[in-house]
């Protein structure tokens, strides 16, 4: 052996210990949805470099595994033709009962466009655009899921929809969802509202409104709770006596499967939303940080 040589080969060895370091964070992301976000040691010139390449090889990794899972489970299920068409009708009454008439337009063009059902179609795009890897991971079991097929991990959150700043993402299990009361597209167009400044969709802002609601952080998920049931309950009833025998229903049925949400409150403020003239308002009312904020 020359004494040229040596470097070389200790290169090589150092290359190889690399690659395997960085085989292995992808191996802890597809099987956790973390990574080290410090890109310690991971391939490339600067970090930028490193950014970039780190991004698109969990991605393409990720890709590449959710497919393997989802082989083989067919989704049967389709979307509406025109979507963007099927979720203003859909959005509509909830935009219409919030916001004022110069603004609807605005809103709902935004939440309509912002509705994507994830589907054999474009699941390989959606988690390739995704900025962040949590997101893109979570994204990919909500996906599994809605086929029936295995997660990534065992206690990966099972969830049926996410909202990302105006995007809504959403399984298409949603439409052989049986609860009369469930609409998570309304319920993640709902997390929308204190995700979206106004000033992003071209609404005024100031002081006291910068984003499109204002709504107590606490009470976030209790307000698109509200949302979704009252969205079901004012579209099954024509009358306050229909609508209060629908909420009676509802109330000895499942309620909102959430911590977070406590189900006195959340059952009090939709007994008077179904009772008022605009039980919208009502709901953003209950829902709305204290005047002292």
């Amino acid at each position: 052996m020359t004494a040229s040589s040596a470097p070389a080969q200790h290169d090589l060895k150092r290359v190889a210990i690399g690659t395997e370091q960085f085989e292995g964070e992808v191996q802890r992301y597809l099987d956790s949805g973390e990574h080290d976000s410090n890109l310690k040691g991971w391939p490339g010139d600067n970090f930028v470099k490193v950014a970039q390449q780190t991004r698109h090889r969990l991605r393409s990794a990720l890709v590449e595994e959710t497919l393997r899972r989802a082989h083989g489970f067919d989704s049967q299920v389709s979307v509406p033709v025109n979507l963007n068409a099927w979720a203003r009708d859909k959005l509509s009454p909830m935009v219409n009962g919030l916001f004022p008439a110069h603004e609807r337009s605005v809103v709902v063009g935004v939440l309509a466009r912002g509705v994507v059902f994830l589907t054999p179609q474009n699941i390989s795009s959606v988690l390739m655009k995704q900025t962040w890897p949590s997101t893109a991971w979570n994204l990919a079991n909500l996906y599994l899921t809605s086929v029936g097929a295995p997660a990534l991990a065992q206690d990966a959150c099972h969830i049926v929809g996410l909202s990302e700043e105006t995007t809504c993402f959403v399984s298409t299990s949603y439409f052989d969802d049986t609860d009369p009361f469930a609409d998570f597209v309304v319920h993640e167009a709902a997390h929308v509202f204190h995700n979206c400044k106004r000033f992003t969709v071209g609404l005024e802002e100031n002081r006291r409104k910068e984003f499109l609601l204002r709504i107590d952080y606490a009470k976030r998920e209790t307000f698109a709770y509200a949302c979704e049931a009252y969205s079901r309950i004012t579209s099954m009833a024509n009358s306050m006596r229909q609508r209060e025998d629908a909420l009676e229903r509802h109330a000895n049925g499942p309620l909102p499967p959430d911590e977070r949400v406590d189900h006195n409150e959340y059952l009090d403020i939709l007994a008077e939303a179904v009772r008022t003239r605009n039980g919208w308002q009502h709901i953003l009312n209950q829902c709305a940080p204290s005047k002292s904020c």
